[in-house]
């Protein structure tokens, strides 16, 4: 008698929500694996708390769940942002907490040019309203520089080019500061390169440069989307030492042009402008020094011609000495008269200094001196006293005023040693209470991961009354079908395990396919 569709559904494998979703999941993993899709980001409102990233991925019929964990977002040269348009690198998988199936991201790409300029121009606007691009930041270019320094790549063609070209013009002393300029960690390798420079002291024994040049060739907007990283234009803005962008050819256009203190189209032209021609230099110094000889001989010819003039209108010299030699003549021949009349003038002053030179007017003399020295003397102890009283009073103060900072000093420690401890008792137990909460995270991790291993395990199912039956072999039998007669059977229950020998063919279950409400089922019989 063939069975019913309620016999026949009544046997097929018991599971549970937890099982049933952990098979589905494998199924996912498996058939899938790692995916790309492409669509446009959606719900996204910056990372969470936690750091990691959700959002969805849409297009014109179907969206799908995503996340990025917080490591990934970390290393990713390209961040999702909202209404973006991406491919993405991720693995299909399922979150059994919702019943959804959903894409774990692991790289981002924008979808097409047009998402990259896009971006471009949206980064554009927020920088420029930060004031980065303003022409009042930026700096005039030194006119000849004696060091520069060059951020490239060093294996490239573009430093040989500079190189080259400033030794064609006014060959210079070049630092190269080697760096990627495409692909993963290029940019924050330019923006430390540009802050590398800046931080190079002055007389130092690497000599910190004049002028920078960030340089880069040609290529596409994917290959030059490192100079439009916010981290790059940020440094570029921020460097106190004036910067050339020359990135790209003459149409390339980065957002480092905007914030640097001058565009080059090429790295060759970035060359030119930062150092004159030499030859040129040469010839404008002749011409220059030509141009001072010749001033200087025309100078020379006309004070020469008004010399010449000076000395035709000045009187001969005998006119000129006339005069003196008259009164030359006067005054000897009133010498000898006036000679005279000096010597007896001084004779009668003698004879009276000399009248009245006697010795009491001599030991008066003597007396008075004798008298300025005792005062002076006198004078000279009094100022030493108080000289010295003076400078004990000065020594008095300072002592106390060293005391007392002294003292100023010992308490102000004593108050740093306090604070000092106390913020050492705070960290002591913020690291307490986080080892605790650690702990705790870790006993839950494991008590989850106990229960689930539980809920997944077979004997959860034999503790609930059922019996699992393998033959002689050990092999599981799924159906009565699989039994022959007389066969070796060991059957486990949650306590224990039973051996039995099968009796005979498996007898048919009689049962109704809608039994009423209250009826007995039938017994299925015993295939023992």
């Amino acid at each position: 008698m063939p069975k019913t569709a309620a016999e026949t559904l009544s046997n097929f494998a018991e599971f549970t929500v937890s099982e049933l979703s952990s098979a589905l999941k494998r199924t996912v993993e498996d058939a899938y694996g790692h995916v790309r899709v492409r669509g446009e980001i959606s719900g996204f409102r910056g990372p969470h708390s936690s750091g990691h990233c959700y959002f969805a991925l849409k297009d014109d019929g179907a969206k799908i769940e995503a996340v990025v964990w917080k490591g990934v977002h970390g290393r990713m040269r390209f961040k999702p942002q909202e209404g973006l348009e991406v491919i993405a690198t991720g693995k299909l998988t399922t979150y059994p907490g919702s019943s959804k199936y959903q894409i774990v991201i692991e790289a981002i790409e924008p979808a097409g040019v047009g998402a990259l300029m896009a971006l471009m121009e949206e980064r554009k606007r927020k920088l420029g309203a930060e004031g980065l691009f303003d022409e009042a930041r930026k700096q005039l270019l030194p006119w000849l520089p004696e060091v520069i320094g060059v951020v490239t790549s060093p294996t490239g063609a573009v430093i040989r080019d500079i190189l080259h070209r400033l030794e064609d013009r006014f060959p210079r002393h070049v630092l190269v500061w080697p760096v990627k300029v495409q692909g993963d960690g290029s940019a924050e390798q330019v923006a430390a390169a540009i802050h590398g420079f800046n931080a190079l002291p002055e007389g130092g024994a690497i000599p910190r440069p004049d002028l920078l040049i960030v340089a880069r060739g040609g290529g596409s907007l994917e290959d030059l989307w490192s100079f439009n990283e916010e981290i790059v234009v940020r440094a570029a803005a921020e460097s106190m030492i004036p910067l050339i962008s020359a990135v790209g050819h003459e149409t390339d256009v980065t957002l480092i042009d905007f914030a640097a203190d001058k565009r080059a189209p090429t790295p060759t032209a970035a060359a030119e402008m930062a150092v004159p021609v030499r030859a040129e230099l040469y010839v404008e110094v002749g011409a220059f020094e030509r141009r001072m000889m010749l001033c200087w001989q025309r100078g020379q010819e006309t004070r020469r011609s008004d010399l010449r003039a000076a000395i035709r209108a000045l009187p001969a010299a005998g006119e000129l000495l006339a005069i003196p030699r008259q009164r030359l003549d006067t005054a000897a021949s009133g010498l000898p008269r006036a000679l005279r009349a000096n010597t007896s003038l001084h004779f009668r002053r003698y004879a009276q200094i000399s009248g009245r030179l006697t010795l009491r007017v001599l030991n008066a003399q003597l007396e008075h001196g004798k008298q300025r020295i005792a005062s002076s003397d006198t004078r000279l102890n009094n100022s030493e006293r108080a000289l010295l009283r003076q400078r004990r009073e000065r020594l008095d103060g300072l002592s106390i005023r060293l005391k007392a900072s002294k003292l100023a000093n010992a308490e102000q420690q004593r108050g740093a040693i306090l604070r000092d401890r106390e913020r050492v008792a705070r960290l002591a137990e913020r690291a307490r209470r986080a080892v605790a909460t650690f702990i705790q995270r870790q006993d839950a991790r494991v008590m989850h991961q106990g229960q689930l291993l539980a809920a997944l395990s077979y004997r959860g199912v034999l503790a609930r009354g059922f019996a699992l039956v393998r033959d002689g072999n050990g092999v599981a039998l799924r159906a009565a079908a699989d039994v022959t007669p007389a066969a070796a059977l060991s059957i486990e229950f949650a306590d224990g395990r039973v051996e039995a020998i099968a009796k005979g063919e498996a007898a048919p279950v009689a049962k109704s396919a809608t039994p009423k409400r209250g009826a007995k089922m039938v017994d299925q019989g015993s295939l023992f």
